[in-house]
């Protein structure tokens, strides 16, 4: 069995000081996303082993805080910064997971970016929780984390509608959750 989960950065800024779309960091409810959803990961093990994160600074940033509110409560994984998730589609996407097989973690957390990360989540899901899925089709927002179990042993083995969407949780769910 592997489990991936998705995890799309938080909430950003319009526009960074350089201009570069790269540099856009987030915001003050990014902050506070980013840290309700690493809360939520270490809430619901098992915790990922290896994480590949986009070198955008919004992605950065929401690994980092993710990591501040799961950080004493589940052992430190590996983390690895890949440029190429930055703008990826869902291939280049599936891409690196697949090459995740190299270290073979059980469980493999990617931070990334839409269109990419929604349109992936979407292709990758076959079963699961009805009323995640349904969630899910309609958008995947900022800070919005989709986790799927695949029947594998392997990450090569990782494709279209073999995964079976465990939950699809966003912040504001999470806080209609908490009412």
């Amino acid at each position: 069995m592997r489990r991936l989960m998705l995890l799309r950065h938080a909430k950003t800024e319009t526009d960074a000081p350089t201009g570069r779309d790269q540099d856009r960091r987030l915001d003050e409810r990014g902050h506070q996303d980013a840290a309700m959803i690493g809360d939520f990961i270490a809430s619901h093990p098992p915790m990922p082993e290896l994480v590949l994160v986009s070198t955008a600074v919004r992605a950065q940033q929401t690994w980092e805080l993710a990591w501040a509110a799961m950080n004493g409560r589940v052992a430190a994984p590996q983390v690895e910064t890949v440029p190429e998730l930055y703008g990826a589609e869902p291939m280049q996407i599936l891409h690196h997971i697949r090459l995740a097989a190299a270290l073979d973690p059980k469980q493999l957390l990617v931070v990334g970016h839409n269109p990419g990360m929604h349109e992936l989540a979407l292709a990758l899901t076959g079963q699961g929780d009805p009323d995640g899925r349904h969630e899910l089709m309609r958008n995947m927002p900022t800070a919005g984390l989709a986790v799927l179990d695949f029947d594998t042993e392997d990450w090569g083995d990782v494709s279209f509608t073999r995964g079976n969407l465990l939950m699809f949780v966003t912040p504001k769910l999470l806080k209609q959750g908490s009412d």
